[in-house]
């Protein structure tokens, strides 16, 4: 229905189920529209048509989306040699602006990394013909509208503009009607497919407690004819512990959420298309777009949040005319919004049936083998798992790293947290550095660290005299000065140190003397007071204080007192 509109060159909104061909329902036009070399060999172009300007542009909200487009591009357009460009974040900038400057014909990009090359004026989008939004109402709810309009007002004004989705919010709409001239809205629906979801889709409502999810899981993925499995999460941290949970549990799982790092993103899902895993938990940047052949089972970890997400999220299974089973497990928090979910996609399902691991209709309902345990037997551990799974160094620019998370990042860091971590491990291997040396005084004057002698600059404050001994070892080396002895205490705890060994020195009294003079300014000090001994005071002493004999007084003879002299008050 939409290529002989696309193809006349009209605007149009293409709306139709997940899993039925909407790529190549523009991506088709849009080769054909785009001129290559074949066409001026043919007769159908002139030479001057021809440019390395990209010539079309589809811009598409998640990046798993937009490999998978560009890998059906490619594809698609291999006979005509049509050359198609990804250009989106989390990888380096370099390789995209050498395939830039080469030459390209189509790209298909994430607004944020598409708006930043134009805006280095490295990606020329004034010889755009045609432009398709994909998944629009998704860039919408993302936030992406702003960054799209600025996109648009970059293209030239006669253009094809296509936009195609699942769902077409009011927005979405109003969209259309500011950029969009005249277009022809499609809607395509199997004429005995009614529902909004896929008619071959076997669906599952369960009412499920959250400690009994990961070993209702584990039986599901043992059920009959089961084959690839996709389980969505609302967070990124469930979304990683239940990736984890499954692997102890004998199953290749991987994982696909934000804090994973674009190479450990695109690791997984290459894993998952090759067979090597066949478990693939995931949060809702998974749920839009995804292509893999052969996904039976869709699993809903936890409740979505709206019916637009549930039908994203369901639609990865039933492919293509082939059928599927999706189950989803409802929280007993989650129940009023089940209900609008059901309410407005028409299910059926309003009262989910409380079911744990053990009920028998749960192993009546997926087909699941009498007496199936929640760990997988070593026997039919037959997939490769995640880590046979080459991982890709992609340059990312990114904060986030890999495979561990925001945390431990055990993917490919990016540039500049490359260099970060190199410049650390260089700090490791360098030796230790020497470090500074306190400047020493005596009595408040700069001692000379290299010869030992005290500086010629003069103290701003008078230095009090020091002791001879002191006095000495500012004059010996440093190399050989003998350390200064710590004094005792009065308990006796504090012990002296040991004394270094240290060459000996002969010391003459007028050297004393000499060095005494040299760094002592004169004063006048009482011997008393320089000399007096400290009294230290022993159990002894203290014992036979009272009992020792009091000093004989002598009386002075006595005289006549003078009369007292009057006191003045």
């Amino acid at each position: 229905m939409t290529l002989p509109v696309a193809m006349s060159g009209s605007d149009v909104i293409g709306q139709a189920k997940t899993g039925t061909g909407k790529t190549l329902g523009f991506g088709l036009p849009l080769l054909e529209r785009v001129t290559v070399p074949a066409d001026v060999e043919a007769g159908r172009a002139a030479p001057e048509d021809l440019t390395d300007a990209p010539q079309a542009l589809v811009v598409v909200p998640t990046r798993e989306l937009c490999t998978q487009v560009t890998n059906d591009l490619l594809t698609a357009g291999k006979v005509r040699n049509v050359r198609v460009t990804a250009i989106y974040g989390g990888r380096a900038y370099e390789p995209q602006v050498e395939a830039l400057k080469k030459g390209v014909d189509v790209v298909v990009g994430t607004p944020g990394r598409l708006l930043d090359l134009a805006g280095q004026r490295k990606l020329d989008l004034k010889h755009i013909k045609s432009l398709v939004l994909d998944e629009a109402d998704e860039m919408l709810d993302l936030g992406f509208l702003p960054d799209v309009e600025k996109i648009i007002d970059m293209l030239p004004a006669r253009r094809q503009t296509m936009l195609f989705s699942a769902t077409m919010p009011g927005a979405v709409i109003g969209l259309a009607r500011r950029y969009m001239r005249q277009p022809t809205h499609i809607r395509a629906t199997a004429p005995d497919d009614e529902g909004a979801t896929v008619a071959n889709i076997a669906q599952f409502i369960y009412r499920a407690h959250s400690m009994d999810k990961p070993e209702m899981i584990a039986r599901i993925l043992q059920a009959e004819g089961r084959g690839l499995a996709m389980i969505f999460c609302r967070t990124k941290r469930t979304a990683a512990d239940i990736a984890e949970q499954l692997q102890r549990r004998g199953f290749a799982s991987g994982a696909v959420h934000g804090d994973l790092g674009q190479g450990a993103r695109e690791q997984a899902l290459r894993a998952f298309r090759n067979g090597k895993v066949d478990v693939l938990v995931c949060t809702d940047v998974a749920a839009r777009g995804i292509d893999v052949e052969g996904v039976t089972h869709v699993i809903n970890y936890q409740s979505p949040e709206d019916e637009k997400t549930y039908l994203h999220r369901v639609g990865r299974t039933g492919r293509a005319g082939a059928s599927g089973t999706a189950i989803t497990f409802v929280d007993w928090d989650d129940i009023p919004r089940w209900q609008l979910i059901n309410k407005a996609l028409e299910l059926g399902f309003s009262d989910p049936v409380e079911t744990y691991s053990t009920s028998p209709h749960f192993f009546e309902d997926l087909k699941i083998p009498a007496g199936t345990k929640g760990v997988l037997p070593r026997s039919e551990r037959t997939r490769a798992g995640l880590d046979a799974e080459e991982l890709e160094d992609l340059g990312e620019t990114g904060g986030r790293g890999g495979r561990g998370g925001r945390g431990g990042r055990g993917g490919r860091p990016d540039s500049r947290s490359d260099a970060r971590s190199e410049s650390r491990s260089e700090e490791r291997e360098r030796p230790a550095r020497t470090p500074r040396r306190r400047r020493r005084t005596r009595g408040g004057t700069a001692l000379d660290q290299a010869s030992g002698t005290t500086s010629t600059a003069p103290a701003t404050e008078a230095a009090s005299p020091a002791p001879a001994a002191d006095a000495l070892a500012a004059s010996e080396p440093e190399a050989t000065r003998t350390p200064r002895r710590r004094r005792r205490t009065r308990s006796g705890a504090a012990q002296e140190p040991a004394v270094a060994a240290a060459a000996p020195v002969t010391v003459t009294p007028e050297a004393v003397v000499e060095t005494v003079e040299a760094v002592v300014e004169p004063a006048v000090v009482e011997p008393a007071e320089a000399e007096k001994p400290r009294r230290r005071r022993t159990r002894k002493s203290a014992e036979t204080a009272p009992v020792a004999e009091a000093t004989p007084v002598t009386e002075a003879p006595q005289t006549e007192e003078a009369p007292a002299a009057p006191v003045r008050r």
